[in-house]
């Protein structure tokens, strides 16, 4: 027999799947004073990089060493490691990969073990035909910028490509979130695909850059640009290798 009962919808609230997008830290030491260091070098001049972002901690390349040195994994602090990311307008909520201890002791410290979690491949895989989805909002267009930078400048296009139409002194960043184009000499820093996006490119119409990075691969000046490829006409791109990605640079015709 089927009994249908009659429903009551509450007034004061509701309940609904939701999905929370998120950054993720790898742990790759347990050295928070390391981590400090490495955190300062590389978003301690972009104080407006994260925006309050929430963050998953990945403690598995941390038990992966474990195994390979059958050495356990040290001790972590989480409440110095929350106050440390939160400096960075970082919002620790989940954690995943740790052993039994470490798990605890982030529970403890009001982190949300998430063991299901997993990390969005920055690069496209190939996957079967699906059906058209609805139309997008659309994208940010690219930042565009048309003055000279000059050194201690700093521009960052966060969620877009940048476009800078005038030079790039030595001293001064340019960062984006997708491509960099130059459309002048490029003599200072660039950090495309910021956020971690592995396709994204540098343009510059003469590459003398002190510092390249693509989604945190980087060469700096104390390894010189190839002779061919100085002060040419250049991309950057990220090339997938056997040991790594690499930054890969080519003349454009």
């Amino acid at each position: 027999m089927t009994v249908a009962t009659q429903a009551t919808t509450p007034a004061t609230f509701e309940i609904k799947s939701a999905n929370l997008p998120l950054v993720a830290l790898l742990l790759k030491s347990t050295d928070l004073a390391a981590l400090s260091r490495e955190l300062t070098q590389r978003y301690g001049d972009v104080p407006d990089f994260f925006d309050q972002d929430p963050l998953m901690i990945d403690l598995s390349p941390l038990e992966a060493a474990a195994k390979d040195s059958a050495t356990p994994t040290g001790e972590i602090d989480f409440s110095t490691l929350i106050a440390l990311l939160g400096s960075y307008q970082l919002v620790p909520v989940a954690v995943k990969g740790g052993n039994p201890a470490q798990m605890a002791a982030a529970l403890q410290a009001g982190l949300l073990p998430v063991p299901d979690a997993h990390l969005v491949s920055a690069r496209p895989t190939a996957a079967p035909a699906a059906p058209s989805p609805p139309p997008a909002a659309a994208p940010l267009g690219a930042l565009v910028i048309d003055k000279p930078l000059r050194s201690g400048q700093q521009v960052y296009a966060r969620g877009r490509d940048l476009v800078v139409l005038a030079m790039v002194n030595a001293g001064a960043e340019v960062i984006a979130d997708g491509h960099i184009h130059v459309y002048a000499p490029l003599r200072g820093k660039a950090m495309a695909g910021a956020r971690g996006n592995a396709e994204a490119r540098i343009f510059a119409l003469a590459l003398e850059a002190e510092l390249l990075s693509i989604a945190g691969v980087y060469r700096t000046s104390e390894h010189p640009l190839p002779p061919g490829v100085a002060g040419h006409p250049t991309q950057v791109q990220l090339v997938p290798g056997p040991d790594g990605d690499k930054l890969v640079m080519s003349v454009m015709a």
